[in-house]
């Protein structure tokens, strides 16, 4: 059975309206500056927050 109306163009758009990408939020390091996510820690200087800091293996050269 086929549907009674056609749905315009104007309602589908509506309803997909939702669906675009949303850009990524950056915050600066409280570091050392550097962009990283929010709430994560610097892939830069392992910096997270005041009272924590991941130690970050330095690349080793054979």
């Amino acid at each position: 059975m086929l549907p009674a109306r056609k749905v315009s163009k104007q309602r589908t758009r509506q309803r997909r309206s939702h669906h675009a990408l949303k850009p990524i939020n950056l915050a600066p390091c409280g570091n050392c500056g550097h962009a990283k996510l929010p709430h994560a820690a610097c892939k830069n200087c392992g910096y997270v927050n005041p009272r924590t800091k991941i130690q970050l293996q330095e690349a080793q050269e054979a």
